[in-house]
């Protein structure tokens, strides 16, 4: 197998839930490779490199072998390399834990105590009070 579609690859590597998905993914201008933006129908081959946006990061990959038929977790590192920069991997520790600050989820929206006592918290006047000690 010398060549395979950029969207059935992205859904054999398991990197999107399905090919429509994938294909969507490269309509929308997610996936690239050298800044070009992919179609869906363009082919890879061993070696090229591509990235995929996901919210604020941008996963960079290299391929080592193809495949059309979707695998299992365990396999896809024979498949695929991550080569993504370190500071695209320090955006992804930040937005998880971003997402793990503040309320907890299912309490629903802040009440007007919640609130006051935010903006109480967030004001000029309580830092203040440990610039002075």
């Amino acid at each position: 197998m010398a060549e395979v579609r950029v969207d059935k690859f992205l859904w054999a590597m398991r990197i999107y839930k399905t090919r429509s998905i994938a294909a969507d993914a490269c309509k929308n201008g997610r996936i690239t490779t050298s800044g070009v933006q992919l179609k869906p129908s363009r082919t890879f081959k061993i070696g090229d490199t591509f990235s995929v946006r996901k919210g604020p990061v941008t996963f960079t990959y290299r391929i080592l072998a193809l495949t059309e038929n979707r695998l299992g977790a365990k396999l896809v590192p024979e498949y695929l390399q991550d080569i993504t920069t370190p500071d695209q991997l320090e955006l992804l520790e930040l937005a998880r834990m971003a997402s793990q600050s503040g309320r907890d989820r299912g309490t629903g929206r802040p009440t007007k105590k919640d609130r006051r006592d935010i903006e109480s918290f967030m004001s000029d006047n309580y830092f203040d009070a440990f610039d002075e000690e």
